[in-house]
């Protein structure tokens, strides 16, 4: 993948790496696995307004996984009542 790919995914706002104090970016293993699953989206046919769609509900889905998982020893009628009150 070449420099300008990166820098257009990032002002896509598709990645936020960090950089260091002299300005150069830096990937971490979380921005590679996006970058993978770009790239996958991208073989796909999927245009880039459509990736950071995809990749923002798949960010949501995760929470909210994360946040029923919380109340997995309850059962569905318990976990309605508290996600309710919330």
């Amino acid at each position: 993948m070449g420099p300008q790919t990166l820098r257009l995914y990032e002002r896509r706002g598709l990645l936020a790496p960090t950089r260091t104090a002299g300005g150069t970016r830096r990937y971490s293993d979380v921005d590679l696995n996006t970058l993978d699953r770009i790239t996958a989206l991208i073989d796909e046919g999927v245009n880039v307004v459509g990736v950071r769609l995809i990749l923002s509900l798949e960010a949501q889905n995760a929470l909210l996984e994360a946040r029923l998982g919380q109340f997995s020893g309850a059962g569905p009628l318990q976990r309605e009542r508290r996600l309710r009150r919330e």
